[in-house]
């Protein structure tokens, strides 16, 4: 059997624009992204006219496993589905086959609060095999109310909107508030109360092809730098929303990864990147400046270049394909979509909101978020702390 080939949401969406154009056959578009079968485009459209966006944000194989979407039934769901079926049958309780150790305290102890009119709490323990002591033994130890370590925790995360991870905590409560903590205990807490950052699905490499370079690549996958205004990393991504979509100009500095340019529109035109790089140059030294990006035809125009050269930029680009030769604002970019479009909520968005969400995000990363290597610092508080 041949390798089983991996298309990035980004190519199953921009396949599905193709196709809608109009102007782009079945072949163009195989040959364009090394799609093997028709069929596979086929699918992709039937997912989009259904409306069931979700399947081409899933890793590789869930899409195909009986359509179902991305929300699964909550614990409290399964087991109060248990109990209103003996409740239906009106019978008494019997047991409910399964592993009770599968049982979450809290989620049972709120189901026992569900039911208590109906059923005693001894008829429900005695349905899920959970011995009653246990059940009065969880209760007490949710009525004790939530420790001040706990609370420092739920309030941190809360504070970051969820998107940092128990490493980055046990750093600010070493750091802000003076608590030498293990990250394990840091973890669990943020497990118990369900506050863990929004994980990020990791993309497959994906090559449609080599080519030639058009610019050097003078990056070469070195994204450290000594001072700002010295490398900067530009990029184009899509944030889809219902049936239609917008695209983001970003333009970020790599002395701090602080992002200096952003433009959102609903077309690819040159003059969205131009305005971005406008945006970047006010009131910065440009000269020598090394800007990156990939060969997209909206950096290899002569009006980018001829922008780039004007302000003193030398312009760098990415082997075609790879998208590990700008891997920082590509990783930018899956995190805000990641952490602001998630896929079951795009249906319901507007241009407006979509437009609030990328302000607000990028307040929140350029002025709060902490970053390891920075200190645990901002990217711009690092920036005014080093000045």
């Amino acid at each position: 059997m041949g390798e089983k080939r991996f298309y990035p949401e980004e190519v199953k969406q921009e396949v599905i624009q193709l196709k809608l154009s109009g102007e782009w056959t079945n072949k163009q578009i195989m040959e364009k992204f090394g799609i093997k079968n028709k069929r596979q485009i086929k699918t992709w459209m039937k997912w989009y006219r259904n409306g069931e966006h979700h399947r081409l944000a899933q890793p590789r194989g869930k899409q195909y496993a009986y359509g179902k979407g991305p929300d699964d039934d909550s614990e409290i769901t399964q087991l109060r589905r248990k109990v209103t079926y003996y409740e239906m049958r009106d019978e008494p309780l019997g047991k409910v086959p399964g592993n009770r150790k599968e049982v979450v305290p809290e989620v049972f102890v709120e189901v026992v609060e569900d039911f208590k009119d109906r059923f005693t709490a001894t008829d429900i323990c005695r349905c899920f095999e959970i011995p009653r002591s246990t059940y009065y033994r969880w209760r007490t130890g949710m009525n004790q109310g939530v420790s001040e370590l706990h609370q420092l925790i739920i309030d941190i995360c809360k504070q970051l909107s969820h998107r940092v991870g128990h490493r980055m905590v046990k750093d600010i409560l070493q750091k802000d508030h003076k608590i030498k903590v293990n990250r394990n205990t840091v973890q669990k807490v943020m497990q118990k109360y369900e506050i863990q950052c929004r994980v990020k699905v990791k993309r497959q490499k994906y090559i449609a092809g080599e080519s030639k370079m058009i610019v050097p690549n003078l990056l070469k996958q070195n994204f450290k730098a000594d001072q700002p205004n010295q490398k900067w990393v530009t990029d184009i991504t899509y944030l889809p929303y219902g049936p239609k979509m917008l695209y983001l100009s970003t333009i970020m500095d790599l002395y701090n990864n602080e992002v200096i340019a952003y433009q959102i529109s609903d077309s690819q035109h040159v003059d969205f990147v131009l305005e971005t790089l406008r945006e970047a140059c006010n009131g910065r030294e440009t000269h020598d400046v090394i800007l990156h990006s990939d060969q997209g035809a909206q950096y290899t125009s002569y009006a980018f270049q001829a922008l780039a050269k004007e302000n003193g930029i030398t312009t760098s680009m990415s082997r075609k394909g790879n998208c590990f030769d700008n891997a920082v604002i590509e990783s930018f970019h899956s995190s805000l979509k990641s952490e602001e479009f998630a896929a079951p909520l795009r249906a319901t968005l507007t241009t407006t909101i979509v437009i609030e969400k990328v302000v607000n995000y990028m307040y929140y990363y350029n002025y709060i978020r902490p970053f390891s290597k920075l200190n645990c610092h901002s990217p711009v508080e690092y920036r005014t702390v080093a000045a």
